[in-house]
């Protein structure tokens, strides 16, 4: 390994052997991520129904997954005669591809991030709303009444849902200081440092909440909703297409769930355990709570939807951002 590492060193150069190493890494996170929640939410699925789950390919049906990778990627990718080809092609990737940039901002441990930028909790929330518009573009593309009202409700649903989701993470930036994702770790570890969910329960609660409609999850999957849009936003893309934003779906639900992690529980901080696999654990557990909601709460109405974030949760978000900044002020006057 060292020598094929000097070898790309001696070719790519230290930068690029770097840029080389990193997007290797992310891009097996993305596929084994994948892979393990598709598995792991049809067990999840199954516990919850009182069934097993996949249990005839592999241990538990481990390899399921595998096998419908390889019969999705072997399936033929058919694009509509109508539809605007350019853009329905490039959709998916506009999509996908911020994914890897918000994955190198992620804090695996206080000394593992590829990209560590003081403003990198902006930089987040910003890449975010660009994998918005790969969204739109393959629902405006596709000439299909149904991908079209898809797209147009996974905008408005981005919209209302980005204020509680940024305002929860601003009462964290308040107590720690700074945008530095890494900073918010540290404010949270060492000998008098608490996790930000002591001091902050109703900012994760409405973050998780956010989170799960910002990631179209069940029971804010409006956008996808089959019993009335069929796919929504994706109806018309099969084979690759398909995959592609099957796979940014559960990257996004990774990234929201590692960025909890980061702002209320410590990041990478633990016992014994080494940082990542705390921050995993972490990530993971959170994950298990929005499969948990999709097998639980049935599909809110569109108007339900929109009364949750308009009248309850940017209403409280506020509310709890502004009791932070008077705490914090109470106790810096007080000291």
């Amino acid at each position: 390994m060292t020598a094929l590492l000097d070898t790309l060193e001696g070719t790519l150069g230290g930068w690029g052997t770097t840029l080389l190493v990193g997007f290797v890494a992310l891009a097996g996170l993305i596929t084994v991520n994948a892979m393990f929640m598709v598995w792991f939410e049809r067990k999840v699925a199954g516990w919850v129904q009182g069934r097993l789950g996949p249990m005839e390919h592999g241990p538990q049906g481990t390899l399921q997954t595998l096998l419908d990778v390889v019969k999705l990627l072997g399936k033929e990718s058919i694009i509509p005669a109508q539809v605007d080809r350019k853009v329905f092609l490039l959709a998916p990737v506009v999509a996908f591809l911020p994914a890897l940039a918000m994955l190198s901002l992620l804090p695996y441990d206080n000394n593992l991030t590829m990209t560590d930028v003081e403003s990198g909790l902006l930089l987040v929330f910003a890449f975010g709303g660009v994998s918005l518009m790969g969204i739109f573009m393959g629902a405006w593309s596709s000439n299909n009444k149904f991908a079209l009202l898809g797209g147009m409700r996974a905008v408005s649903q981005n919209i209302a849902y980005e204020l509680p989701l940024l305002l929860s993470a601003m009462a964290v930036v308040l107590c720690a200081g700074s945008l530095n994702l890494g900073e918010i770790v540290a404010a949270q570890t060492g000998e008098n440092g608490l996790w930000f969910i002591v001091m902050q329960p109703v900012a994760l609660g409405i973050y998780l909440i956010a989170a799960t409609a910002e990631t179209n999850r069940a029971p804010f999957d409006i956008p996808e909703a089959e019993s009335e849009l069929v796919a929504g936003f994706h109806t018309e893309y099969t084979g690759m297409g398909f995959a592609v934003f099957f796979l940014a779906e559960y990257t996004y639900m990774f990234i929201v769930c590692g960025i909890g992690a980061t702002l209320f529980l410590g990041g990478g901080d633990g016992p014994l355990l080494p940082g990542p696999v705390w921050f995993i654990l972490k990530v993971y557990f959170l994950l298990f709570l929005m499969v948990m909601a999709r097998w639980t709460y049935p599909r809110l109405r569109f108007d339900q939807l929109m009364n949750l974030a308009w009248k309850f949760l940017i209403p409280l978000s506020l509310i709890n951002l502004l009791a932070t900044a008077a705490v914090l002020k109470f106790v810096e006057v007080g000291s």
